[in-house]
């Protein structure tokens, strides 16, 4: 009889579902304008980065992992969204007062798991959109402590220095924004420099606070975008000058919130992934990151300017150690944390893709086949399938037009100069240097056809051409 009571205790004990698997934590952290070779893991040299090397250990990178565009609000708006920003009317960098942002009718990734019973926090820089109607806590985030828009829209110079020939002098202060008024305002360098600490510090509050439900982290730093500082604790303590001294207290960051799951015991139900909005600045000298060897950089459809590191872990669900190289991007987050939080896809079409089998490295798997470059409004500057990426020929411009002025900080406007058409095997070539289009026609004219069906669908304003699947931007 004790037998029989002692197994059908063991079956109430397992069966009971108080202790049935909690829906799994989301954490994404997302860098502004860091580098494909910024990461001692992806090869940056005369500075470690200890933690993200660790998180690479205990889970996954990707090599081939791209940003829905080369420039900041457009990149945050695939991101948040899973669609191409030009189908949702968000292209390039939205200034201060900006009369768009992201509209209300799209469904962002705080949104789908806020309806599936997750608190949402967002500590760190915004950008689609500043007036009150764009800001986060309209669009499904709980929390929100940050900048609505990039750290050098203010009417400060890199240097630290206040002028009336500051071609930002008529920009407002830098505001602190909690939930929807400011908290503060960031007037100086040294302000800046105590960002980093000040939105990992509310972040472990918020993570602590929501131990015991599901919660969704978003932590978009402001940094390493120029103007650049650390904090004291870190500057002076790289080989690679003030750049370096960022990269190592951005890396102590990642490393404070994974303690901070370990300590809770909750790293095994927590997905964390850690990537950037677009590929760095050109010629800033020390305010710069790394493409690692990939050719242009941030503000361009070359891969410098959208490939950019990506790494995943979440313990228990992912394999340590793993390297994938297939296909992925921005945009294909939302469907994935859909996937395995079970949570609902947005009702409007969205573009991304469930890419969890690249995460779990499995073998074969190549969820994602194409990718449209698309950069300023509507511009179809390249097209990828697989290996192959072919250019279209466009205007083209680089790090978002500037030529490189004093002490390498940006200076007059750049005359566009044109690109011609090419064809480049990115598993040979990933630099982009050898055009082959002459040795592989059938490949050219496939991924001619893939243009214009991209055309068809999101238009093209280099050709004129209008998309018949376009969603406006809010008003």
């Amino acid at each position: 009889m004790k037998k029989y009571l002692l197994l059908a205790s063991i079956l109430v004990f397992t069966c009971t579902p108080i202790f049935a698997q909690k829906k799994p934590n989301v954490i994404v952290i997302l860098m502004d304008d860091l580098g494909y070779g910024d990461l001692s893991c992806y090869g940056a040299s005369q500075y470690q980065t200890p933690n993200l090397d660790q998180m690479a250990k205990n889970g996954v990178r990707l090599t081939n992992f791209l940003s829905a565009q080369a420039v900041c609000s457009a990149s945050r708006a695939g991101l948040l969204t899973g669609c191409y920003p030009n189908r949702i009317g968000i292209s390039g960098a939205l200034f201060p007062n900006s009369p768009v942002g992201i509209n209300k009718d799209e469904e962002t990734i705080a949104e789908v798991l806020k309806a599936n019973g997750y608190t949402t926090g967002i500590f760190g820089k915004w950008h689609l959109g500043d007036s009150e109607r764009f800001l986060p806590t309209q669009h499904g985030f709980d929390e929100y402590l940050g900048i609505p828009y990039s750290n050098d829209m203010w009417p400060v110079h890199y240097d630290g220095t206040r002028n009336a020939t500051n071609q930002r002098k008529d920009f407002p202060e830098l505001p602190l924004i909690r939930g929807s008024k400011p908290e503060r305002f960031i007037k100086t360098l040294d302000d800046q420099a105590q960002l980093i600490n000040i939105l990992t510090q509310e972040s472990i509050k918020f993570i602590e606070k929501n131990k015991a439900k599901p919660f969704f982290v978003y932590m978009p730093h402001p940094m390493p975008h120029v103007p650049i500082n650390a904090s004291a604790a870190f500057k002076g303590k790289s080989k690679q000058g003030l750049y370096g001294d960022v990269m190592l207290e951005m890396d102590w960051s990642v490393g404070e919130i994974l303690k901070t799951l370990k300590r809770l015991k909750i790293d095994h139900n927590t997905l964390v992934i850690f990537t950037s909005d677009n590929g760095p600045w050109q010629n800033f000298g020390n305010h710069a990151g790394s493409t690692g060897g990939l050719r242009e950089a941030k503000g361009t459809s070359f891969e410098g300017g959208q490939r950019v590191p990506f790494i995943a872990q979440w313990k228990g669900h992912i394999d340590g150690g793993k390297v994938n190289n297939g296909l992925a991007s921005n945009i294909d987050l939302l469907p994935t944390i859909c996937a395995i939080t079970e949570s609902k896809l947005p009702t409007k079409k969205i573009d991304g893709v469930n890419v969890i089998s690249l995460l779990k490295d499995e073998k074969k798997a190549e969820p994602r086949k194409e990718f449209l470059y698309y950069y300023r409004k509507n511009n179809l500057e390249a097209v990828r399938k697989g290996q192959w990426k072919l250019v279209l020929a466009h205007p083209g411009r680089t790090h978002e037009g500037f030529m490189p002025g004093q002490d390498g900080f940006p200076g007059k406007l750049k005359e566009d100069f044109p690109f011609p058409e090419a064809l480049y095997d990115l598993r040979r070539d990933p630099g982009e240097r050898y055009d082959v289009q002459s040795l592989y026609p059938l490949v050219v004219a496939d991924l001619r056809a893939l243009a214009e069906k991209a055309r068809e669908e999101l238009g093209d304003d280099l050709t004129q051409r209008k998309g018949k699947e376009n969603r406006a931007a809010g008003q």
